[in-house]
């Protein structure tokens, strides 16, 4: 969920314009009030002071509250309310402070937003507070009695409420649980409301509103005086039409900038994720990253350094953005860099995890298009530019940007997945001096891996207890025989799937099937190895699910807007035990109704927004591990092929691949991994599994800790425990009981990610969805703590992750927990012929040649004139004919014949036979 708050002026005008409607005519507000912008100060606008008198009469003839409408917490003890003023006061007021800098507690900004609106005069004890806000598994509701700048701690003193998803809100339980301390009098007609607010809050698909005060007038007329609200973006393709046009503002104290509002709207055409905020345009590094997770750890480390504070933008590009996309986010961040130059240069960090499947080459084409058009501005400023890329024809990416760099004279030193992630930073800081390049003339192959000297001592491991009594989950889970349904016309996907399987030395494949409802039911062709095998294609998950009755796995590729339907269809299939939602953008309360029907019905679920999971020598969901290329090469090098002995969950689907490589590089590689999506957080936790391969046989409600500990930390064969979380929720809190209650007994290696956000002045929602702290807990150097107290090995920043994993790994091994085994033999896949040829590793001869036309070349040519030369030249009809009927140019008076005959016997009819035979006869 992309929760983005909205202003004032528009959660009180949705309100104004549906409240009725939803109380069926009960409640009403008044007048929602008139938004004044730097408009104002062209009279000849149409957001002029006589515009808005024209369109809203009613300012005049009425007394007026003005207050700055930009997200400003505490207005009132601020001195930013204007209460009881005439029309020409307020106006007045406002423009005293319109355009001018104004700082509210720690923060300064511009004030350029102000809401006027109705005064209500009311009593003191007229005051309430409301608010209404939702968890994962419920919504919920606090109410006092009182209200106001002065209603103090409401977390304690409110009245609370929970409503369990899908469930409907009564007047009965409203007054029974929330106003016994209301005057009697009043509860009904305030009930009555509260009901109808909700309403109106899950039907607009809010995450949060806050009201307060909210004032009942003697006549019980009900009027929300200030609000706060935020909206759940992603539900936008349901709510467009009610929600109207909305403005989302930035947080005060950060300017929108135009070039926020580019990639924001090059974002909205784009099945790719870009995203850009601007921290700090006057700052000396700038980062240019690949996928959400990576971001934020790029953003941690550069504060880990000490940098934080000329860290001058937060974003992303990542789903596999096209050249020219690319090429306009790397034009409009080196744009912004040339604003202000610094007499000590600036930084470009350019990095990113392993790709999945974005093609790193393209993505690379469009940033070198970008460098030659600013080459000499960044030389002129002293930009000091490092790489750092992995994943789909990554190799070719960095020869490419390499021989720009040199060509151009920037610089630019590239480096590839045997370098550290974060490795880059302190390089470019000039902290640590830079490591040599890597040799690009081939992929990066496997670690090599030498194995610890245990110096002739064989020590017996003593194993871990086992779990307590009445806590062991009976769970089954993936083997070499678990088998898929996946829905989507995901070629490339089921492919990958499939050289994993061969990889793997599996018997038959793990995709059974595919469900496509738009075409009919004919078999795809894919690749087993060098052998071709078709895949059966059904339109409807019934029927593949009959056909099918021993899959267990569903891989859902539907879209965020069908994903809900489809998801909800197949878990009424018993044979299905575990549903992976790949879809982004899936709106929170879709999310929360599937969460609770797959509790109800012992469903496993990895998702939404997630890139799937991988057991090693079992299964990989989806782009897990990398897609198909040249023989599935992040998979051969993070070993994915057999299982080692970590296991880690990640909420970043892109770290997880990260994740394997550093496991590979620094232990004997993965046990098994998932990437459960951006949304394990308190706003949004979906009931995960911890591969989510587990099968539930039991009803029982599973939190994330508790799978987590059911599983992993009762299987044997996972010998330590890695988990990547992040800023935002609490969920992390749940594993750290676990360990107080001697429920964890392996050891732990545990990094949230998101340490950076105490850097910034004004909040910050980072590139996954989940990732904002909404309380002291949820930040994520209070969960590092928090863990590290409960006995986790926790890093001092995510740069010293790997060396961690490697001290754990190293001292299991000493005391003889994990056995080290020699590596076998690395398998091979026979690479596709598609991207073979695409990289120039083969060539093959045209099955068939034709010596007349050809369309091989930058055009086409007949007869070898090229066809813009046809019509240069104006040959016509007839010098076309000739070229392809007699193949070559006929002299001009045989062309003209030739048209003539066209000409005659363009009409078929049988009159016209007697001429053509004429005509025919007369030549010869």
């Amino acid at each position: 969920m992309s929760v983005k708050p909205i202003r004032e002026h528009a959660g009180k005008a949705l309100l104004e314009k549906l409240l009725p409607e939803i109380s069926g005519g009960k409640h009403k507000m008044g007048h929602a009030g008139v938004l004044v912008t730097p408009s104002v100060l062209d009279s000849t606008s149409n957001g002029s002071w006589d515009k808005i008198l024209e369109q809203n009469p009613w300012l005049k003839t009425t007394n007026l509250v003005a207050k700055p409408d930009q997200l400003i917490k505490r207005r009132g003890k601020a001195g930013l309310i204007a209460v009881n003023k005439t029309f020409d006061e307020a106006k007045q007021w406002v423009m005293d402070r319109m355009c001018k800098e104004q700082k509210v507690e720690h923060v300064t900004g511009q004030l350029t937003h102000f809401l006027v609106e109705p005064f209500v005069p009311h009593k003191q004890e007229q005051e309430h507070y409301i608010c209404m806000l939702s968890h994962r598994y419920h919504d919920e509701i606090l109410f006092y009695h009182e209200g106001g700048v002065d209603v103090g701690d409401v977390d304690a003193k409110a009245e609370r409420l929970e409503i369990p998803t899908g469930e409907a809100l009564t007047e009965a339980t409203v007054t029974q649980k929330l106003l016994t301390k209301l005057n009697p009098a009043k509860q009904g007609n305030m009930a009555s409301f509260i009901c109808s607010l909700y309403k109106f809050y899950t039907d607009l698909h809010f995450a949060y509103l806050e009201i307060n005060p909210l004032v009942m007038l003697d006549d019980n007329t009900v009027v929300p005086l200030d609000m706060a609200a935020k909206l759940d973006e992603t539900a936008n393709f349901l709510t467009a039409q009610k929600w109207g046009e909305l403005d989302w503002p930035p947080p005060f104290g950060r300017a929108a900038y135009p070039e926020e509002a580019l990639i924001r709207d090059m974002d909205g055409r784009t099945g790719a994720s870009l995203k850009l905020t601007i921290l700090n345009e006057k700052g000396r590094v700038w980062t240019m990253v690949a996928g959400g997770g990576a971001s934020v750890v790029y953003a941690d480390t550069v504060a880990d350094y000490g940098m934080g504070h000329e860290l001058a933008n937060y974003g992303e590009y990542s789903g596999a953005p096209s050249t020219e996309e690319t090429f306009v986010y790397a034009k409009t961040l080196l744009s912004l860099m040339m604003k202000y130059k610094h007499p000590e240069g600036k930084f470009l960090i350019i990095g990113g995890g392993i790709a999945n499947f974005t093609d790193v080459a393209a993505t690379f084409t469009g940033l070198i298009k970008a460098l030659q058009e600013y080459a000499d501005d960044i030389k002129e400023n002293k930009i000091k530019i490092l790489i750092r890329r992995a994943g789909p024809n990554y190799l070719e990416g960095l020869r490419k940007v390499k021989a720009a760099s040199d060509k151009l004279g920037l610089g630019i030193k590239v480096y590839g997945p045997e370098t550290h992630i974060t490795a880059i930073i302190p390089m470019a800081l000039g902290l640590v001096d830079p490591l040599p390049e890597p040799d690009l003339s081939a992929p990066a192959g496997p670690p090599v891996r030498k194995m610890i000297d245990l110096k002739g001592a064989k020590p017996v491991g003593k194993g871990h207890p086992p779990a307590p009594a009445g806590t062991k989950h009976t769970l089954v889970t993936a083997t070499p025989d678990t088998t898929s349904i996946v829905y989507g016309m995901q070629n490339r996907a089921v492919q990958g799937m499939l050289d994993f399987d061969y990889m793997c030395k599996r018997k038959k494949p793990s995709v059974e099937a595919m469900i496509f409802p738009f075409s009919g039911c004919l078999p795809v062709k894919f690749y087993w190895g060098t052998e071709e095998i078709l895949m059966p294609v059904y339109t409807t998950t019934k029927e593949a699910v009959q056909k099918h009755p021993n899959t267990s796995v569903f891989v859902n590729f539907a879209s965020f807007r069908s994903v809900h339907e489809t998801t909800l269809e197949a878990m009424n299939y018993t044979n299905l035990k575990t549903i992976a939602i790949i879809a982004e953008g899936v709106p929170e309360q879709q999310t929360r109704d599937i969460i609770k029907v797959a509790e109800q019905k012992g469903v496993g679920i990895i998702g939404p927004a997630t890139v799937g999971g991988i057991k090693p020598g079992c299964l990989r969901i989806g782009n897990t591990g990398g897609m198909s290329t040249t023989q599935l090469d992040n998979i051969v090098m993070s070993r994915l092929y057999r299982p080692g002995s970590v296991a880690y969950v990640s909420k970043s689907g892109g770290m997880s691949n990260e994740l394997n490589n550093i496991v590979a590089r620094n232990s004997d590689g993965v046990y098994e991994g998932v990437a459960i999506g951006p949304g394990l957080k308190a706003f949004r936790c979906l009931q995960v599994v911890w591969l989510t391969l587990y099968h539930y046989r039991t009803s029982a409600v599973l939190h994330v800790g508790k799978v987590v500990t059911a599983t992993l930390a009762d299987d044997p064969k996972a010998k330590m425990l890695l988990l990547l979380g992040e800023v935002g929720g609490l969920d992390e809190y749940d594993l750290i009981e676990a360990k107080k209650k001697g429920r964890i007994t392996k050891p732990v290696i545990a990094w949230c990610v998101g340490t950076c956000a105490s850097c910034f002045t004004t909040e910050v929602q980072f590139g996954h969805a989940g990732a904002q702290a909404r309380g002291d807990m949820e930040t994520a150097a209070a969960k590092n703590k928090a863990m590290k107290e409960a006995g986790f090995f926790v890093p001092d920043s995510f740069d010293k992750l790997p060396d961690m994993i490697n001290q754990v790994y190293t001292q299991l091994v000493m005391e003889g927990e994990i056995v080290e085994t020699p590596e076998g033999e690395t398998p091979q896949v026979p690479m596709d012929y598609t991207w073979a040829k695409k990289l120039g590793m083969i060539r093959k001869p045209a099955n068939f040649i034709s010596s007349i036309s050809d369309d091989r070349g930058e055009e086409l040519t007949y007869c070898g004139m090229s066809i813009s030369d046809v019509f240069t030249k104006d040959i016509g009809i007839g010098g076309v004919l000739s070229l392809l009927w007699f193949r070559r140019q006929l002299p001009e008076y045989c062309t003209k014949f030739i048209e003539m005959i066209l000409m005659v016997t363009a009409d078929h009819g049988p009159a016209v036979s007697g001429a053509h035979n004429t005509i025919v006869t007369a030549r010869a």
